[in-house]
């Protein structure tokens, strides 16, 4: 057997030890990396480093795609495509230290409040990004869309319901709070998830009513809402974004 013949039979063997050892990307990448390691004269150690560190990169890969496709976050929306300069109004730094996570890791809240198309929701999708990045499970619902789940589950014992992603993620994203006033089981509900989460779980609530108008849109019951925002506000991040609308700009870009 020729030596070409045998270095790519001992390649293959390499290649099917890495595949039975569950190291498919390397196994795939193997004949690359080979290459690399001759042209770069790469010793034993940096070649193993780069065959592991190339697989751990592919995991790392599968594992965001994965996650970001489960945790229901809408595509496009990241810190870096967020316009600061139309929206001076948002306390970059502030946000850019929730980007570092450390406040899921510590069971915190956040509360984006605001009017209508100021950024609330891009900031809360990018944060939710962020979180998945990090190794943090994350899960996206607009109030309206975890109301109806909710209900589904109304009768479910407690026990059973710590299996629900919405109870159990590390980052729960609630979008559109307030535009509707909640009846009284669903205030009911809600005030439920929040206690449950509560030092367990952080939540990240997205609204347009200032902290003082939250009774009206819980049934009306100033008892609930104040305690549902004594949990929700301990240890709490609070923005309140002032600002024009995107929205608003891109229309009067398009009527000119």
């Amino acid at each position: 057997m020729s030596t070409q013949a045998k270095g790519r039979v001992d390649v293959d063997d390499t290649r099917d030890v890495l595949g039975r050892l569950g190291l498919l990307h390397a196994a795939e990448r193997l004949a690359d990396l080979l290459n690399d390691a001759a042209k770069e004269e790469m010793p034993p150690h940096r070649f193993l480093d780069r065959v592991l560190g190339t697989e751990l990169s592919s995991r790392e890969e599968r594992r965001i795609r994965t996650s970001l496709r489960l945790s229901g976050l809408p595509t496009g929306y990241t810190l870096q495509n967020f316009d600061w300069d139309f929206q001076p109004g948002v306390e970059r730094s502030r946000i850019e230290t929730l980007a570092t996570c450390s406040w899921v890791r510590e069971h915190e809240s956040a509360l984006l409040q605001g009017p209508p198309g100021v950024g609330k929701t891009h900031l809360a999708i990018s944060l939710g990004v962020r979180a998945v990045e990090n190794g943090f499970s994350v899960a996206y619902f607009r109030l309206e869309d975890l109301l109806h789940a909710m209900k589904k589950d109304a009768n479910v014992p407690p026990v059973r319901l710590r299996a629900k992603k919405y109870f159990n993620v590390s980052l729960l994203i609630i979008d559109e709070v307030g535009f509707q006033v909640l009846d009284r089981q669903e205030a009911s509900l809600f005030f439920r998830l929040i206690s449950h989460r509560y030092e367990r779980g952080s939540t990240l609530i997205t609204t347009n009513k200032a902290v003082r108008d939250w009774p009206e849109i819980l049934a009306g019951d100033e008892v609930m809402a104040t305690a549902l925002l004594d949990r929700l506000l301990h240890r709490c991040h609070v923005f309140n974004i002032r600002g024009s609308s995107y929205r608003l700009r891109e229309l009067q870009g398009q009527l000119k």
